[in-house]
């Protein structure tokens, strides 16, 4: 096995997978805070796969809380997720307008972000904010 750094790389992003008991109403929330609705598969109540695009790049997957299926795991509400974006005042006007509870308050840090923290209506913990690495 080769264990020598990789001195390369091709940015493919990470999406971050959670599932909701209201992925439908979670998916139309995430609208209102500023997402792009991407693919919905879904087969009467259940929502087997659907994405949230950030317009400022990366995705979050959303599916129906399960416990029928291994691949769905996460427990409804037990999601973190940061995103990236250069406009962290604007959204969180809307996080304020959609009624959203503010874990952390919006802020400037030491290191020169600026960002804040809220729970979506499952529960889900979001992080928006102008660190990106």
């Amino acid at each position: 096995m080769d264990t020598t750094a990789q001195t390369t790389t091709t940015d493919h992003n990470i999406w971050t997978g959670m599932t909701a008991t209201g992925p439908r109403a979670l998916r139309a929330w995430l609208v209102e805070l500023g997402f792009i609705e991407g693919v919905l598969v879904e087969d009467g109540d259940l929502v087997h796969h659907s994405e949230m695009l950030w317009p400022e790049g990366g995705r979050v997957m959303i599916s129906s809380g399960r416990t029928d299926d291994p691949h769905f795991t996460t427990p409804v509400g037990g999601a973190m997720v940061y995103v990236v974006t250069d406009r962290p005042d604007e959204v969180h006007e809307r996080a304020q307008a959609l009624g959203a509870t503010v874990t952390r308050p919006l802020e400037d840090t030491d290191d020169g972000s600026r960002g804040f923290s809220i729970l979506d209506p499952e529960g889900n913990s979001w992080s928006f904010g102008t660190y990106a690495g």
